[in-house]
């Protein structure tokens, strides 16, 4: 079997508990050293053969499959291995070649630095959308057309900007452009290596960014996050309607006037969405 696992962000304590399993009982295991920490190695069977995959090319990596075709492979992916994590050929490999393959989750660094900013990435009536996209660079040839960090700017939800710390000044102009709904003074939050030990947070606005993100000095594990909703200035009418008492949902009705909290509905847990009839008062 061989198992593409996400690390997580960086931190050893960030994996899942099934990655850390299959670390735990891989023969074989392939890891980035440029993009995971050492330390999630320490989840790995001691007697696994390991790989450092930062010099090796895709040829490389399913030699090393080919190599051992009854052993538990894992292939430690920084993050959450279905962004940016490479591994579409690697499973079209698989298939053709009938290996056994999984692919176990793992925690992105978008969640990573929503988590050490503090903040909320879906803010009600200022974003309820994530746009995860990239500049193009070197590998301009791979991005679709309409879908630039310019054509997303237009929408005005939170962006989060990946592997694109190398160009601070095009990363700037492409959500200042003409049609873009960012402005110098929409903020923006730079994350260094997200959960890392010398994780770097820096709070700036997109006025700023350029020279901010250059100042870091970082040019890889960098997470760029833009948006309205990451203002720490927001009014109180903003607030959600999640546990707000006025709104009812399945599991809640509204409250009446005077009252502090909403009542539970009588046999709420046992009813599912679209079975029938809410009951009175509530709307789905």
């Amino acid at each position: 079997m061989i198992s593409f696992v996400g690390a997580g962000p960086g931190a050893p304590d960030l994996i899942t508990l099934r990655g850390a399993a299959r670390l735990a009982a891989a023969d074989v295991v392939v890891w980035a050293s440029s993009l995971v920490p050492r330390a999630v190695l320490d989840h790995a069977n001691p007697s696994a053969v390991v790989h450092d995959s930062a010099g090796m090319t895709l040829e490389d990596v399913l030699g090393v499959y080919e190599q051992h075709p009854g052993a538990a492979i894992v292939r430690l992916h920084s993050g959450d291995p279905s962004v940016y994590g490479a591994i579409q050929e690697q499973i079209d490999w698989c298939v053709a070649e009938e290996r056994d393959f999984e692919i176990v989750p793992g925690v992105s660094s978008l969640g990573a630095a929503a988590a050490a900013a503090g903040c909320e990435l879906t803010v009600p009536g200022l974003a309820q959308s994530v746009v995860i996209t990239r500049l193009a660079g070197r590998t301009a040839s791979s991005m679709p057309e309409r879908q630039s960090v310019a054509s997303f700017a237009a929408h005005g939800a939170t962006l989060a900007v990946f592997l694109s710390a190398a160009q601070p000044r095009e990363l700037q102009q492409s959500l200042l452009g003409p049609d873009s709904a960012f402005d110098g003074a929409t903020p923006a939050l730079i994350v260094v290596r997200a959960s890392w030990p010398d994780q770097r947070v820096v709070w700036t606005t997109v006025g700023r960014l350029a020279a901010d993100l250059a100042a870091t000095g970082a040019r890889t594990t960098v997470l760029v996050l833009v948006g309205p909703a990451l203002g720490r200035d927001r009014p109180d009418s903003l607030r959600s309607h999640l546990y707000d008492p006025g709104w009812a949902h399945l599991f809640r009705r509204r409250s009446r006037p005077g009252s502090t909290e909403g009542r539970p509905i009588p046999g709420a847990a046992e009813r599912r969405v679209g079975s029938g009839p809410f009951p009175p008062g509530v709307s789905r």
